[in-house]
């Protein structure tokens, strides 16, 4: 008889080595009884309390060839634990000369056969229902004990084998804040991915990054200590790895590129989106359009939370808004803060160059030296031309290892940027004296030199990326913020803003009026 053999695991408990034993015992039992096997149909991690598996659908579609005769499997439990979804799939099988023959039960062809085989089926379906409610109760009991559940850990952490719980792995935690900074840093998601495959820094299933992978891990609350169960969320249950500050820029960034591919009609660019924020609320402005009256097109800023009137914070011009923070950042580049600015950043790169990465490689090649000169010692002190060949091989090893470390640690250091105080000043001289009208050069200064911006009825509040203590621009700006689009009143704004604006740094205060053009 010719006969075909279906495999199948389920994710609890079970892995390949289980797949492995199904295929000895089927192919023994094949042997013993002269059964020819043309083929194996595989499902790996899929349950047998449906039929839903792509590998047993497609041994159904391939019966209605009637090549074979007969599915051989382990048990009646691993072609279906379902009495139901196995009787039809049975029935369809008969329509075409096929029979599942199990290789662990001894099921005869007679009416006790029969009845034997509805009984295996009825225990299948009764084990699966009650291992189900065992593995809830598990996990429930687990998880108010803040208990890893199985499953993958993630990158950066591992499993403590005593408490069940997790605990932050020093060999891969810093991959995961390189990524967060990354991306943070403005780096794209797939030049993260390029960035860890070059280096052959692997997922924590051992796999390749991709778009999906990195995403899930950037979205994912663990890494600033939240453990969650059933929609249910246990701060400070799991050793973070990431701030909670790192964690929100992510997601700020995150929101925005999907708002800006969701959004891509827009000709008009808001140069000051991802940094600006309602003073009210502290939640994100975003760029709107809106006609007046007179038929006249106007771009403001809006609140989010103002366009669902959730909050009441009026729109501001977007023109008025970008050139008070633009002529802001230009003012403070006076030639003290530049020089201050270029020492700083100079010893931020020095100081980045010795990163985490590096460091573990670092320690990686003293251990690989350590063991070299144990060998050499070993060598030295005499001993046979066995052991000789045996420490010779083991030297070469340690040779290519060595080589291969301090390659990736090259790697690593070109990825930083080497700059000089001169470098940098000249950068920031010519930043400061660029083309105020260029959008290109509005949104290098925008994106070098702020942080966030706040805005209130009556000012606003700008954080430099320079300084710790923030600007304040203010005086009345509540009788130049703006109606909202939806409300058409959008007056002509042919007066210049009248306010007052300060300027704090860590070394100076400066004082500039805008003086009202009427």
């Amino acid at each position: 008889m010719d006969v075909v053999i279906y495999a199948r695991y389920s994710s609890h408990n079970q892995t390949e080595q289980s797949i492995e034993g199904q295929l000895n015992v089927c192919y023994d039992y094949a042997k013993q009884n002269n059964l020819n096997v043309l083929d194996e149909y595989i499902d790996r991690a899929y349950t047998g309390t449906n039929d839903s598996r792509p590998n047993f659908q497609r041994m159904l579609e391939d019966a209605k060839t009637r090549t074979f005769q007969g599915i051989l499997v382990y048990q009646l439990d691993r072609f279906s634990r379902n009495k139901y979804d196995s009787v039809i799939a049975k029935y369809e099988l008969k329509k075409y000369g096929v029979k599942v023959i199990s290789a662990k039960e001894h099921i005869t062809d007679n009416s006790a056969g029969i009845l034997m085989e509805a009984l295996f089926e009825g225990i299948n379906e009764y084990y699966s229902a009650e291992l189900s409610e065992k593995i809830r109760r598990g996990y429930d009991n687990s998880a108010s004990k803040l208990q890893f559940l199985g499953g993958n850990c993630g990158l950066g952490y591992k499993i403590n084998k005593e408490t069940r719980k997790l605990e932050i792995d020093e060999a891969t935690a810093p991959f995961v804040k390189k990524i967060f900074e990354m991306y943070a840093g403005g780096n794209t998601i797939a030049e993260i991915c390029n960035y860890l495959n070059e280096r052959n820094i692997k997922t924590s299933i051992g796999g390749k990054f991709n778009k999906n992978s990195l995403r899930n891990m950037l979205t994912n609350k663990k890494y600033i200590g939240i453990y969650t169960y059933k929609d249910k969320e246990t701060p400070n249950a799991i050793p973070r790895i990431i701030s909670d500050e790192l964690f929100m820029q992510v997601g700020q960034i995150a929101n925005k590129n999907k708002r800006i591919s969701r959004n891509t009609r827009a000709k008009e660019e808001y140069i000051l989106t991802s940094k600006l924020f309602c003073g009210h609320c502290k939640e994100q402005m975003i760029g709107v359009s809106g006609t007046s009256k007179q038929g006249s097109l106007h771009r403001y800023y809006k609140c989010v939370k103002a366009r669902k009137k959730m909050c009441d914070k009026k729109s501001i011009r977007k023109q008025l808004l970008e050139d008070i923070v633009v002529n802001a950042c230009r003012d403070i580049l006076t030639p003290k803060n530049i020089d201050k600015i270029a020492r700083t950043v100079v010893a931020m790169c020095k100081k980045d160059l010795d990163s985490l990465i590096v460091k573990d490689l670092k320690k990686n090649l003293k251990t690989l030296n350590k063991e070299k000169e144990n060998l050499l010692k070993t060598l030295k002190s005499g001993t046979n031309q066995k052991v000789k060949d045996i420490i010779f091989d083991e030297l070469e090893k340690l040779a290519n290892q060595k080589d291969e470390i301090e390659l990736q640690i090259k790697r690593e250091e070109l990825q930083h940027v080497r700059v000089e105080v001169p470098q940098v000043k000249f950068f920031l001289n010519d930043l400061k004296n660029g083309d105020i009208n260029d959008v290109k050069y509005r949104r290098a200064l925008i994106t070098v030199l702020i942080n966030k911006i706040y805005l209130y009825d009556d000012k606003v509040t700008i954080i430099f990326n320079t300084q710790n203590r923030p600007v304040e621009i203010t005086d009345d700006l509540l009788k130049d913020i703006e109606g909202s689009p939806e409300d058409n009143s959008a007056p002509d704004n042919k007066k210049g803003l009248p306010c007052v604006v300060l300027f704090v740094t860590a070394n100076f205060i400066y004082h500039s009026h805008l003086l009202n053009n009427s």
